[in-house]
Formats: structure tokens, C-alpha cells, sequence
């Protein structure tokens, strides 16, 4: 019997079905073996050797593969093809005592029978390079988290982290934050007109300069009442569109948020599957090569499908000067394959990706380009411009992109220089300049690969851990109405409007919280070759070095440790008013007392009174509001916070108060908590609109309770987004699927279903998705 070792029992199923009655495929579940928890994992004076433990929860793995391994003739290891992968294959060699005779390593970046069977025949012994490199990465990643986090513990607040990785990712989070404050929009006046020809086909053109005063424009509209309007130069140029690569692991996480509006974590969850099904190619890489078998499978499709004017074979070349070349871009394993089935998520995905890499292999669009240049009469610098463009032959576009039928807008009609036009109206439009956007997640991913920080294994780990440990918020924005100024000419007549349009809306974008802005300013400043952009490119370039086997890692660690630990020790000594955490405002008009805004256990707050001049019992403190923050709040907006809580009257014989909590403004009424809507200013409440709110709230909650129990008033049968649910203790229970009328339970059955979710909790891995069974 041979044993093929692989890292989820998905594939282990998959291959299985590959291979005959002589192989057993099973599975490891990942990596078995890690880090213990501790400084004292890595023996730094002694050549920064690690200890390995197993990992927890995988005894019973580690025991299964050893008894199979014990009757087996030869063990193929099949982790993935990747440092990572690698890494892996060794562990489970040292941890199931394997012998090199035994140990067969095998690759492959994709899960057909074909691949399994090519890599079954030409087996290789472990790349010690590989795993060097990927040791040195865990071991580095383990003494600066380690060191940072013991840091910012001490100086910040307990329970904070640091990471090589994940303090670059939220610096750059901050740095786009200030941006974004310190930006001053700056307003201009875009002139439109529209444009009639004989044929009566409108089209319109923009003028070629913009005004930056509105008087300006006023005075430009005034000069056209009479003008004439002539065609002055039609210039026709072709233009051409290439197709872009086939996926990277980052081009597929920019462009599933872009076209489908998937995460960065689900993203890669469902390529993962795909992957593990053997629909698609190893989903982790940086390479935009595809192998000459992929390539020739992707020339017939296309010229099946589309013809042979379609197809154009390309070899696309990878940016990244790291990027493994023997590595192939994501791909289907079968061109010919349209449906791959399981969940939508899945085929919608993969749709994606084979769009791309069949396009990646087809023609370029031919377009026709046409500038139209309009003379003014009245003027001699400023003309209008119109563009125009005609798909002449679509190419790729009939498979990723647009249609390739021009629609209204692309066209331009038919007209001669010298032609004299009818102009119906110009519109004379304010504009303002807008600060640069917030990162989305895979915007944020593309920005790290742009400065070689990080690798394709390592994205959505770092976008999943700045959210989890709460330095980075992904959130969507209503926007706000901003008023501006448009002037029309219709005739000879000029018509002023003041209009208004929405402006900062944004979906799903990474904002920094108040701590994650501490935070960084304090590494940037006491650590600044960790957070450095260079720095840590650096880093990824000397780990690609060990992989090579062009340096040592123990070496490569020892020299970044030899300047990392004296800083820690110095940094340690600083004091911790320096640190960025307390910025005093100035002093209560009042009291006298000073007013400083600062982290709390709970966030930001403002504070009133300093503690070396006054007992603790005589402070007092108040949070800050959703919207502000530590570095920009004020001290007349700090003055107003430390009113609340503020009593606003009697309502049913209890009093009413409105207050500020982690989670923002709420009314607190005879012990119940009622929270206030973003668009709900606290200092505005009255007693009468704080009853209207109460009022409203519990009708609310009469409305989500469909069952009570007199003799268990805190057990309660409710209606959620997702059906019915049991309200116990503060704790929401789910009522299982195949209960057909959970709203007529009994207190009994209730019991019953509470005590059966008790002993049987589900297993969550810490970014807070299910972890499966083993």
C-alpha cells in the first residue's frame, strides 16, 4: 500500500477518486505542528533554533497518519506547491519519524488525474531551501509580534498586537485617513454643451478649459448668446485594446470585489474550493505564466467558440521580480468545462476566471477614435472637444469586458468639416476636486503587492487580522449633501440654479479606528525600520533569497535581530505620557480643571481633571461620539461630550437619561438601554422625542416577540433576520430546521433545544469562521 499525505480531506476525496485499490489518500488538516506560545519557542542565543510542538487538536491526526504510515511502502507527501506547502511536508516528516527512503515529496498546481498521476511518477525529495524560508518568516513574524505587542502592552493598552505585516497594512490604512482630513476641495466650473447637426442626431462636447470662478463662467456664457458654432477638425485615429493577464492571487481578489462584490476572505475561501474540487489551478501565486498544454486547450475553445480571427496566442510576462515562474497563473484545468456546480459563489467565480484566462489568449479590440474640435465665434482659445469611438473588431471583449457594440454614447454623427451646428444649450456645471478614496480590501491588497510587502499566501490572513484585532473598520458611508452652483444657456437666455448632490457615499471601505492611529504613530516613531515600506519589502526579498539558497536564515535573523532588541529595550524605558495615548485640549472654563482626550480601557474618551492633581473619585470622563476623534476633536466639542449623561425629565415615574457608550449615544430608561441612530444628535434629544424613541423601540420589540412562558419570563420565542430564534439569558439559541413550527414550542421543548446547543457549542477558529470537525 502507497500513501499519499495531503492538507484537506476535500482534495484527499478528490484525488482518491484518481488513483487505484494500491493508494491510500488521507489527509492532515493543514499544518500539525507550530510554535509554542511564548518567547521561549525560539532559543535565541542558540542560533535562534525553534521547538515544535503539535499543534492543538491535531494529536489524533498526527496518530492515524502514523499507524497508516506504519503499513505503507512508500509515503508520498502532497501539500501544496508553495513555502508554505513545503513546510508542511517537512513536519510531517519529523513528526511521523519518517525515514528519507520512505519519503517521497510530490507537486502539483492542479487536481486532475492527469497532474496527480505526472507527479506521482517524478517524485523529489524535500526542498530544505523552501522550508528555511518559510521557518525564518514564522520565527521573525514570532519575535516581532512578540516584542511589539509585550511594547505596546506597556505603553499602550493591554491586549494590543503588533505584526511585520499587519502594522504595514494599517499604516497604510492611516496615512490614507489623514490624507483624506487633510484634504481642501478646491471648486471649478465644467462647461457641456449639446450639439444638433442637420441629421438631428445631439451629441455632446466639453469645453476644452475650466474656470475656477463662477463669475467667469458667467462671462463665458454670455459671449455664446450669439456665437456660431462651426466643425473645425475631425480627427479619426485607430486604437487598440489588449486583453490582460490570466489572475494572480491579487488581480483575482481586485477584480471579485470589483465586478462581484466579494471579500478578500471569501474570495479565497471559495477559490479554495474550486481548487480542492480540481475545477481550477493552485490559487496562491504570482505568476501570470500559463503552461503550452493550458494554452493550446485555450486556443481550441476560442476557436470553436469565436472563430480563428479570435485567437492570438500571448505570453504574458509577471512584473514581480519574485514571482515563481515554474508557477502557472490561476486557470481552469478544463477550458472546455463552462459548469463546475456546488453553490452560486462558486460558478460565479469561476465564470470569472475563465473569462480572464480565455481572454488572456484571444485578439486585441480594434476601436476607431474620433476627436471632433468645435470652433467658437465668439472666442479664439476656448473650443469644444467631443469623442467619440467605434469597436471595429471586439476581440477579447466579446468575452471579458464590454459587448463590443457601440451604444449611443460612443457614437459621433456624421458630419464634414466647416459645418455649422446647432447649439440647444450649454451648461456651465461646478465641480469640486475629491480627496483620494479609502481602500477597499482589495484595494489595500494591491497596494501592498505594488510595494512588495507580504506575498499572494499571506494577503487575506493580514486583511482578516487588522479587522480582528480592531485596528481597522470596514464600514459603509451615507455621504452628505453638498450645494453647488450650475448656469445654463438655453437661447440667449442664462438661467442660475443652486443644486445639490450627494458626496462621500462609500461601501465597504477600511477606515483606521482611533487606536490603530496611536498605535502607528508609535511604532512609526519608535520603530520605524518595522513599519518601514522598504524595510519590509526588504525582508520578502532575503526570504526569497532562502528559498533560493543564496543565504542562510539563521544569518538573515541575526542581523535584524542584532538592531531590533536594543530598540525594544530602549522604547521600553520611554514614559508613557510620550507615547501618544493622552492629548490635553486645555482647561474647563468652568472648573478650571484640565480636559484631555485619551485611550481608555473602552476607546476613546475625554477626561476632566488630571490625575496627579486630583483623586481618581474626582474625575470625570465621558466617550467620545462615532465620528470623532482623539486627534482632531476640540475642546468646545469635549466640553459638550462631558454634559452627558444628561437627565432629560421623568417618564412613567422613572427618569430618562441620555449617555454615551462603546457603542455610541444611547437613552437609558428603567434599566433598559434604547441605542440612537447615527442621524440622532444626543444634545438634541428632549424628554418629548427621548418617549417618542422609547415608545417606537418597544413596539419594535413587541413585533420581534412571538412566544413568552410566565413561569420563565427571560426565556422568549423571537423573529430575527433569519426566522425564529430562543432569547435565553441574554443568549440567542437557533430552533433547528427541521422543527416545522418553532413559534408553538412548548417551555419544554425550548429546554430542550437550549441544553442540546449548550452541550454541543460549534467550534470557531479565531477570525471567527467555522472550524470543521475532525
Amino acid at each position: 500500500m502507497h500513501l499519499v499525505i495531503v492538507e484537506s480531506p476535500s482534495k484527499a476525496k478528490t484525488i482518491e477518486s484518481y488513483l487505484g485499490s494500491s493508494y491510500r489518500v488521507a489527509s492532515c488538516n493543514g499544518h500539525i505542528r507550530d510554535l509554542p506560545k511564548g518567547r521561549d519557542a525560539v532559543d535565541i542565543e542558540n542560533n535562534f533554533t525553534p521547538t515544535y510542538v503539535i499543534s492543538p487538536g491535531k494529536n489524533k491526526i498526527v496518530s492515524t497518519l502514523k499507524a497508516l504510515a506504519k503499513d505503507a511502502e512508500s509515503i508520498y507527501l502532497a501539500s501544496d506547491d508553495d513555502r508554505e506547502g513545503e513546510s508542511i511536508s517537512w513536519h510531517l516528516s519529523e513528526a511521523l519519524a519518517l525515514s528519507k527512503r520512505q519519503v517521497k515529496r510530490i507537486v502539483f498546481r492542479e487536481i486532475t488525474k492527469k497532474a496527480v498521476l505526472r507527479a506521482l511518477a517524478a517524485p523529489r525529495a524535500i526542498d530544505l531551501h523552501l522550508v528555511h524560508s518559510q521557518q525564518a518568516r514564522r520565527i521573525l513574524d514570532r519575535l516581532v509580534g512578540y516584542d511589539l505587542s509585550a511594547v505596546l502592552w506597556k505603553k499602550v493598552r493591554p491586549g494590543l498586537s503588533a505584526g511585520r505585516v499587519q502594522s504595514v497594512a494599517v499604516r497604510l490604512v492611516v496615512e490614507r485617513e489623514r490624507e483624506i482630513r487633510a484634504f481642501t476641495s478646491q471648486s471649478s466650473f465644467v462647461a457641456t454643451a449639446c450639439f444638433m447637426p442637420s441629421d438631428n442626431a445631439s451629441f455632446k462636447a466639453t469645453l476644452s478649459e475650466t474656470f475656477d470662478q463662477e463669475q467667469q463662467a458667467q462671462t463665458f456664457l454670455e459671449q455664446c448668446r450669439n456665437a456660431l458654432f462651426t466643425v473645425e477638425e475631425i480627427e479619426k485615429k485607430p486604437a487598440y485594446r489588449a486583453p490582460s493577464p490570466p489572475f494572480t492571487t491579487s488581480t483575482l481578489q481586485q477584480e471579485a470585489s470589483r465586478r462581484l462584490g466579494y471579500s478578500v476572505a471569501r474570495t479565497m475561501t471559495v477559490a479554495q474550493q474550486l481548487y480542492e474540487a480540481g475545477h481550477i489551478s493552485y490559487m496562491r501565486t504570482d505568476s501570470v505564466y500559463l503552461a503550452q498544454e493550458a494554452c493550446q486547450a485555450a486556443r481550441h475553445v476560442i476557436q470553436e467558440t469565436y472563430g480563428a480571427d479570435y485567437h492570438q496566442y500571448r505570453e504574458h510576462a509577471t512584473r514581480s521580480a519574485t514571482a515563481q515562474e515554474a508557477h502557472e497563473a490561476i486557470r481552469p484545468t478544463d477550458f472546455a468545462r463552462r459548469e463546475v456546480g456546488g453553490d452560486q459563489s462558486a460558478q460565479t467565480l469561476y465564470n470569472l476566471i475563465w473569462q480572464r484566462a480565455i481572454a488572456s489568449q484571444m485578439a486585441e479590440a480594434r476601436l476607431e477614435k474620433t476627436v471632433m474640435t468645435i470652433h467658437i465665434s465668439s472666442h479664439v482659445t476656448h473650443k469644444f472637444i467631443a469623442r467619440g469611438q467605434v469597436v471595429q473588431f471586439p476581440g477579447f471583449l466579446s468575452v471579458y469586458g464590454s459587448s463590443g457594440n457601440p451604444t449611443e454614447t460612443d457614437l459621433l454623427p456624421a458630419v464634414s468639416v466647416g459645418e455649422t451646428l446647432l447649439c440647444t444649450n450649454i451648461i456651465a456645471r461646478e465641480r469640486f476636486s475629491s480627496p483620494p478614496a479609502r481602500y477597499t480590501e482589495a484595494g489595500l491588497v494591491k497596494q501592498l503587492e505594488e510595494r512588495g510587502v507580504g506575498r499572494p499566501s499571506t494577503y487575506a490572513p493580514t486583511i482578516s487580522t487588522i479587522q480582528n484585532r480592531g485596528y481597522v473598520l470596514k464600514r459603509d458611508q451615507e455621504g452628505t449633501l453638498r450645494s453647488y452652483v450650475q448656469l445654463a444657456l438655453s437661447g440667449e437666455k442664462i438661467r442660475r440654479e443652486s443644486c445639490q448632490e450627494t458626496v462621500g457615499k462609500e461601501k465597504q471601505k477600511l477606515a483606521p479606528t482611533d487606536m490603530a492611529m496611536i498605535v502607528n504613530d508609535f511604532l512609526v516613531s519608535c520603530f520605524s525600520e518595522v513599519t518601514d515600506y522598504d524595510f519590509t519589502a526588504k525582508v520578502e526579498e532575503e526570504l526569497d533569497a532562502i528559498a533560493q539558497g543564496k543565504q542562510t536564515w539563521s544569518d538573515m535573523l541575526a542581523d535584524f535581530y542584532a538592531t531590533f532588541l536594543p530598540k525594544v529595550s530602549k522604547v521600553s524605558e520611554l514614559d508613557r505620557k510620550t507615547v501618544g495615548t493622552i492629548r490635553p485640549l486645555g482647561r474647563d472654563p468652568e472648573s478650571g480643571k484640565a480636559v484631555i482626550a485619551r485611550v481608555g480601557r473602552y476607546g476613546p474618551m475625554i477626561q476632566l481633571g488630571d490625575a496627579q492633581e486630583q483623586e481618581k473619585s474626582d474625575l470625570k470622563f465621558a466617550s467620545i461620539l462615532p465620528g470623532q476623534h482623539i486627534d482632531t476633536i476640540t475642546l468646545s466639542e469635549a466640553l459638550e461630550l462631558l454634559k452627558l449623561p444628561m437627565a432629560l425629565g421623568q417618564f412613567e415615574t422613572e427618569p430618562v437619561y441620555v449617555k454615551v457608550g462603546k457603542y455610541g449615544p444611547y437613552l437609558d430608561h428603567a434599566g433598559k438601554f434604547y441605542g440612537l441612530s447615527k442621524d440622532q444628535n444626543p444634545f438634541d434629544m428632549t424628554l418629548q422625542s427621548a418617549q417618542k424613541h422609547i415608545l417606537t423601540a418597544r413596539e419594535a420589540e413587541a413585533q420581534r416577540t412571538v412566544k413568552t412562558f410566565e413561569s420563565c419570563p427571560e426565556l422568549e420565542i423571537r423573529k430575527g433576520r433569519w426566522g425564529l430564534y430562543i432569547r435565553f439569558e441574554k443568549k440567542n439559541i437557533k430552533i433547528p430546521r427541521q422543527i416545522e413550527q418553532p413559534g408553538s414550542l412548548t417551555l419544554e421543548a425550548c429546554r430542550e433545544i437550549i441544553a442540546s446547543a449548550t452541550s454541543n457549542p460549534k467550534p470557531y477558529k479565531r477570525n471567527g469562521t467555522k472550524q470543521k470537525k475532525q
